[in-house]
């Protein structure tokens, strides 16, 4: 049975307050996990042990700069989704760390493509990899993700595995696909996984804790243009 202090947060006037912060900090919650779980493939593989809690922050600030809807009634859809923009899923290891190469994003709304290219680069000088990587693979993920529907679309490239060492790689292109023409944010996120060979298998570098992700374009749908007047 609900306790006295349960009922009269659910139905004090004195409690509105928090019955809005709850409100909204359950909204944020469920569209970082919505974001996440778009990613799942590789973010799975490139999180660390707050990953939860730290979206949920920042889905929480999203929230905030929502100024359509009053207080408790906020969402993340009209919010600035921007501000999740460098967004790192592993703060034990930082994309702004570990990778160095230079890179282009392209996000073409109308074709539904989002992605990106890597110019040709040295991998020792260009990767900040951890002790022990004989090998490594550049990854990308792109999604769709409609927070009010509660639904997503997801998609992610990866390169082979590479050679960590003095030679120049070439020239890297990711390229991901969802909806054409979608009405829904669109995120862009770009990754390096760390690998040892032994006996010509591909062991992920202590169980993936060195790998990076991070969110490096937010792209939002146009506004809706107002209505004519008198119509």
């Amino acid at each position: 049975m609900p306790s006295t202090l349960s009922k009269r947060i659910a139905t004090d006037p004195a409690y509105e307050r928090t019955r809005e912060n709850m409100a909204e900090f359950e909204r944020a919650g469920k569209a970082g996990k919505l974001l996440t779980d778009s990613m799942r493939i590789l973010a799975n593989n490139a999180r660390d042990s707050r990953l939860t809690s730290r979206m949920a922050k920042e889905m929480s600030k999203v929230i905030k700069t929502d100024a359509l809807n009053g207080r408790g009634l906020r969402t993340v859809t009209d919010g600035n989704l921007g501000l999740l923009q460098g967004f790192e899923f592993n703060n034990d290891a930082r994309l702004t760390t570990v990778f160095f190469a230079p890179y282009t994003v392209a996000i073409d709304r109308a074709a539904g493509t989002l992605n990106i290219a890597i110019a040709a680069f040295e991998p020792k000088t260009m990767i900040n990899a951890p002790s022990g990587t004989t090998h490594f693979s550049v990854t990308a993920a792109a999604s769709e993700v409609n927070f009010g529907g509660n639904v997503h679309t997801g998609a992610h490239a990866a390169t082979a595995e590479l050679v960590y060492g003095d030679q120049t790689e070439a020239a890297i292109a990711l390229n991901n696909a969802v909806t054409a023409n979608s009405t829904q944010p669109l995120f862009l996120a770009l990754g390096v996984r760390f690998y040892q060979q032994v006996n010509g298998k591909f062991y992920p570098l202590n169980s993936g804790k060195f790998n990076a992700l991070a969110i490096v374009k937010v792209d939002l749908p146009a506004a809706a243009p107002p209505p004519a007047d008198g119509n």
